[in-house]
C-alpha cells in the first residue's frame, strides 16, 4: 500500500474524530488553545494506536470481539451524544469573561476510543496487506490531529453564535455516527 492509499485511509478514519472535535469545539465558550490542542492529540493518539494494536493482535482477540465492535462504538457515541443534548437544555450557567473551558479527560477519552474502534479493524487488514504499521499509523495520526485541531476551532466559532442549537445538533451528529457504524456493520 502506498503513501497516498494510506493517506485516503486516513481521512477516511479521522472523519468520525473530526464529528466528535467539531461538537467539543461548540461547547466552548471561551477558546482554549490548550483544550483544543488536547483533544486533537487525544483524537490522534487514538487514531494512530488503534491500528497498531489491530496489526499487533490481527486476528487473535479481534475475532472475539469483531462481532460487538459496532455496538460498542454505537453505546459510547449515542451515550455521550445523548449527554450532549440534555446539557443544551440545561439552565446556561453564566460565564464569568475569561472562563476557560473545563476539559473533560474522561469523556474526549471515551470519544477518542469511540471514534476509533474500527481503526483497529483496519489494522488487522494493515497486518494482511504487510504494510508498515509504523508509517501507516503515525499518517494516521497526524491526519487525524490535524483535522481535530481545525473541527475545535471551527466547532468554537459556530458555537458561540448558535450554542444551543450546534450542541444539539453535535449531540445528534455523534448519535448518527454511532448508529452508522451500527448500521454498517450489521449490513454485512
Amino acid at each position: 500500500m502506498d503513501i497516498f492509499a494510506i493517506l485516503l485511509v486516513s481521512l477516511g478514519l479521522a472523519a468520525d474524530a473530526f464529528a466528535a472535535a467539531l461538537t467539543q469545539g461548540v461547547q466552548m465558550r471561551q477558546f482554549s488553545s490548550r483544550a483544543a490542542v488536547l483533544i486533537a492529540v487525544v483524537f490522534g493518539a487514538f487514531q494512530g494506536l488503534m491500528p497498531v494494536l489491530g496489526w499487533a493482535l490481527a486476528s487473535q482477540f479481534l475475532t472475539i470481539l469483531a462481532p460487538i465492535d459496532h455496538w460498542i462504538a454505537f453505546a459510547l457515541l449515542a451515550l455521550i451524544g445523548a449527554h450532549m443534548i440534555r446539557e443544551a437544555f440545561a439552565p446556561e450557567e453564566s460565564a464569568s469573561e475569561g472562563e476557560e473551558f473545563v476539559f473533560d479527560l474522561k469523556k474526549i477519552l471515551l470519544l477518542g476510543i469511540g471514534t476509533s474502534i474500527d481503526a483497529a479493524a483496519i489494522g488487522v487488514s494493515f497486518a494482511m496487506l504487510a504494510v508498515n504499521i509504523v508509517q501507516a499509523a503515525l499518517v494516521i495520526a497526524l491526519v487525524t490531529f490535524g483535522l481535530s485541531l481545525l473541527a475545535v476551532i471551527i466547532g468554537h466559532r459556530v458555537g458561540a453564535r448558535f450554542r444551543k442549537p450546534a450542541a444539539i445538533a453535535g449531540g445528534a451528529v455523534l448519535i448518527a455516527l454511532g448508529a452508522k457504524i451500527l448500521i454498517e456493520h450489521l449490513a454485512t
